[in-house]
């Protein structure tokens, strides 16, 4: 195969590949900017104007989802919160003990 046949074969296949995409750009509502870049038009339906809202709320509820495991994965793994768990558990185990004030009055009547 000579130079001259390569290039011819390499042209024609350049050839249907641009048509290709011409046309399947058009299909899509797909616009070339000067250097041949893929512009893509905007849609005018109602429908992607909902779906792009749609899309925000998602986005906006999954970063408020991805807040709160933060917050879980980081809160118990601090040593503020390992003294606060340790303060309630005392105070809990405190509420458990018979009262102070009422074992002395207990001990007074005992002794009479």
């Amino acid at each position: 195969m000579s130079f001259w046949t390569a290039a011819v074969i390499i042209f024609a296949i350049w050839g249907l590949v641009q048509i290709y995409t011409r046309r399947h750009d058009r299909e899509l509502g797909v616009t070339r900017d000067e250097d041949g870049n893929p512009v893509f038009a905007p849609r005018d339906d109602g429908q992607a104007a909902a779906a792009l809202e749609a899309s925000r709320r998602e986005i906006a509820e999954l970063a408020e989802r991805v807040k709160v495991l933060e917050r879980i994965a980081t809160d118990g793994n601090t040593s503020d919160a390992r003294e606060r768990a340790r303060i309630a558990a005392e105070i809990e185990a405190l509420r458990g003990l018979p009262n102070a004030h009422n074992s002395d009055e207990r001990q007074k009547e005992q002794s009479q």
